[in-house]
């Protein structure tokens, strides 16, 4: 390795380097957001919906979380496009994370709703609460504290999957990484690089998750 080397290499692709962990960040924060939404919805449609309603949420959740995210990836980019969707590459790839996304937060909020106490929503029925309400007020609470674990899981995991889009072209941190090493040839260096600003943002993730755990548990 020469060090001195990938110092200055690094420091003329900072921009394009820069740029692709721009996209990364802002490609896994809209696709966790935004699955998540839509998971809270098809948890909620899991545990109380009618029957018919579970029946096809259920084939949602297990098709995707039965479909690899790089074919869900290419499908959500070429198959669209066929039937007159036109996405671009960063559009699909988020579409893309978002669904995979949400397929595993709708399981997770199924399992949190489902373990708290009957007599919970009951309780809130009495006092004349809507189910809105219900849900903001009594069972989000509690069901916070077993979600927020699996959920940051969720959350790295989908960090990790922005790797995949460049294979449809989108210049995330990989790609970006790929493309200096075109040009130096250092590919030991950059990707140690690449793989170090990675475990940099799932730590951040994570110690995130755990703050904020602390700050919501029970003494």
């Amino acid at each position: 390795m020469n060090f001195s080397l990938f110092l200055t290499e690094l420091w003329n692709a900072r921009l394009s380097l820069l740029s692709g962990l721009g996209n990364t960040i802002l490609i896994s924060a809209a696709s966790v957001v935004l699955g998540s939404v839509l998971g809270v919805f098809i948890g909620l449609a899991m545990t109380y919906g009618a029957k018919w309603l579970r029946f096809i949420v259920r084939l949602y959740i297990d098709f995707l979380r039965g479909t690899p995210v790089f074919v869900l990836i290419l499908a959500c980019f070429y198959i669209l496009s066929v039937v007159g969707l036109d996405l671009t590459a960063f559009q699909a790839g988020v579409l893309a994370l978002t669904l995979f996304c949400s397929s595993h937060v709708g399981e997770i909020v199924r399992g949190a709703l489902i373990a708290i106490p009957a007599g919970q929503t009951e309780a809130a029925k009495s006092v004349g609460l809507t189910f809105g309400q219900t849900f903001v007020y009594v069972l989000l609470p509690q069901a916070l504290r077993q979600i927020l674990p699996t959920w940051v899981n969720t959350a790295t995991e989908i960090v990790k999957a922005s790797t995949l889009l460049s294979i449809i072209g989108v210049v995330e941190l990989l790609l970006a990484t790929q493309q200096v090493i075109s040009r130096t040839y250092l590919s030991l260096e950059f990707y140690l690089f690449a793989g170090f600003v990675y475990f940099l943002l799932n730590f951040v993730i994570e110690q995130a998750g755990r703050a904020v755990e602390r700050r919501i548990s029970i003494p």
